[in-house]
């Protein structure tokens, strides 16, 4: 069985690695997160586009509503609001009763 060489001391941190772990930290701070996605060659700059009207604060209301309309997962619903919200106009919801046929015990 192999001797195991013991672990080299651990390296400090390089000035650059703790420069970008405080601007990511001052970025969360602020509400923002860091993403990183794989898209088209022919829709990077699409992406770069939207990116800059979400963050850009005169355009960030009105691109957050046109994208929530277009791609936002519809919101679940339950029966009981579906039934509520049903159109129920020329639909006859009376039945005649019907209590059975006479049985003779």
């Amino acid at each position: 069985m192999p001797k195991q060489r013991p672990l080299p001391p651990s390296k400090s941190r390089s000035t650059s690695s703790v420069t970008l772990a405080q601007h990511r930290k001052r970025l969360r701070s602020r509400g923002l997160q860091r993403l990183e996605v794989q898209v088209r060659g022919e829709d990077a700059p699409l992406v770069r586009a939207i990116a800059a009207a979400l963050t850009d604060p005169g355009q960030a209301a009105e691109a957050r509503a046109l994208l929530l309309r277009q791609f936002a997962p519809a919101p679940i619903h339950t029966l009981k609001d579906l039934i509520a919200c049903a159109p129920l106009d020329g639909i006859d919801l009376d039945r005649p009763r019907d209590t059975g046929r006479a049985v003779e015990l």
